[in-house]
């Protein structure tokens, strides 16, 4: 049986204050001042054998190493591949510390959190289907569905006394392949899952209980341009590549750190357990012109290293809030999340996205003055997780941004707060969880 270690415990070690227990496992985030000092250092942990980013072994390693390169720096996540933190994982942090100072990187803490959507149903066997079937995710356990590339937030389906009747106030967009969106609606209308209305992004769905999910399918194939026949372009330009090793993964995002540094174009380079990833964020694509011409450059770059893409694990996650009043309440979620606004908010885009591309983008849309679904609890809301020592600060930007509090019962661990108009986030901690519930979920 493998040794663990406490989360309060890890977080205490010596060698390791750069890192914090999130919801998805432990992180850390360095500041580089380009794409290629972010690479470099996904490069010098795959060279020093760290498990990592695309290991096939027969055995998984207790830990995996994901990585999420950006302009400013790169996040890595070290996720258990088993209940509970091993006791490597303080050794695996202690050495990708020593690494980023060995090349003068600094990390920063504060700015690290993970968002998660949890929907309260009254019956989770019969609506824990729909929503594997609709994102496409992957079980675990009983009440949980995750992102096979772990990109985009993962699910938990909560239990529920009474039901809710009425329209949620928040809800779910996905687009995944054009394949995927087709077979996954006449899979879920053919197994009574309510088809609300059609149009032409896609398709609103229902479950049971009626929380609605639009599943959406890509918007093009980007003008049949042989030199972009990689990419897939649902909301954002993305593409993935399967990788046979951390070596071929660390190669291939150098090579595309260095294309997107002569750019100077926004690209998100994601690497997890065998596959990388290349995204242009949503609209990015259509919003600088000089996107294309990269995406061109970052396929031939991965044709040349013998890679063959496969967009079945792709997808686009982002969440829809109906209000009354948008601004007011985008102020809040803002504040909450930590977002910034689109930076088309002056043209009427209403979306707030995170400054460094992690969580998944939230738009907003209006609300009539229906008293009766207002007064309503909604069935979904957000979790957000941040570390330990950010809590405080996080709760006190959202009640200042117009939130009340709900609940602090469970307080510093879980605490409910809600925007001007009802909707709820949960602002969670995880380090120290099992001390109280036994548990670090």
């Amino acid at each position: 049986m493998t040794e663990t270690v406490s989360s309060v415990e890890l977080e205490s070690a010596e060698g390791v204050q750069d890192w914090r227990v999130l919801a998805n496992g432990v992180d850390a985030w360095f500041v580089a001042p380009s794409f290629s000092d972010g690479a470099a250092l996904v490069a010098a942990v795959a060279h020093a054998g760290l498990a990592g980013t695309g290991r096939q072994d027969a055995q998984p390693a207790p830990v995996l190493i994901e990585w999420r390169v950006r302009r400013n720096g790169v996040r890595v996540t070290l996720r258990p591949t088993s209940p509970g933190l091993p006791i490597s994982v303080v050794g695996t942090a202690r050495e990708i510390s020593r690494l980023a100072a060995a090349a003068g990187l600094r990390a920063d803490p504060s700015v690290l959190s993970d968002v998660q959507l949890a929907i309260d149903v009254v019956d989770a066997a019969a609506v824990v289907p729909f929503w594997q079937a609709a994102l496409g995710y992957e079980q675990v356990g009983d009440d949980d569905l995750v992102d096979p590339l772990r990109r985009n937030p993962p699910v938990w389906i909560q239990g529920s006394d009474a039901p809710r009747p009425l329209r949620n106030r928040i809800h779910v967009d996905v687009s995944r392949t054009a394949f995927a969106v087709e077979e996954t609606r006449r899979a879920l209308v053919e197994a009574s899952a309510s088809e609300a209305f059609g149009g032409p992004f896609g398709v609103c769905l229902a479950d049971g209980e009626g929380n609605e999910i639009d599943v959406v399918p890509p918007s093009g194939d980007w003008d049949e341009r042989p030199e972009l026949s990689d990419w897939v372009l649902m909301f954002g330009a993305m593409t993935h590549y399967p990788v046979e090793s951390d070596q071929v993964a660390a190669e291939l995002a150098v090579h595309a750190a260095a294309i997107a540094d002569a750019a100077q174009v926004e690209l998100l380079i994601d690497l997890r357990p065998h596959g990388v990833t290349f995204d242009s964020a949503k609209d990015g694509w259509e919003m600088d012109e000089r996107f294309a011409d990269m995406a061109a450059q970052l396929q031939a770059a991965a044709r040349g290293r013998g890679l063959v893409a496969d967009p079945e694990p792709l997808r686009f996650v982002q969440i829809g809030i109906d209000a009354v009043d948008i601004d007011r309440v985008r102020d809040f979620w803002r504040a909450v999340l930590g977002y910034v606004d689109d930076p088309r908010r002056a043209l009427g885009v209403t979306d707030i996205v995170d400054p460094l591309r992690w969580g998944p983008p939230v738009f907003f849309q209006d609300l009539d003055g229906d008293a009766a679904r207002r007064a309503q609890r909604n069935r979904t809301h957000i979790d957000l997780f941040v570390p330990r020592d950010r809590s405080e600060a996080r709760i006190a930007a959202a009640l200042a941004a117009g939130g009340h509090l709900v609940r602090d019962s469970e307080a510093p661990y879980w605490v409910t707060i809600a925007d001007p108009e009802g909707n709820e986030v949960d602002v969670a901690v995880i380090t120290g969880r099992e001390s109280v519930w036994g548990t670090e979920g």
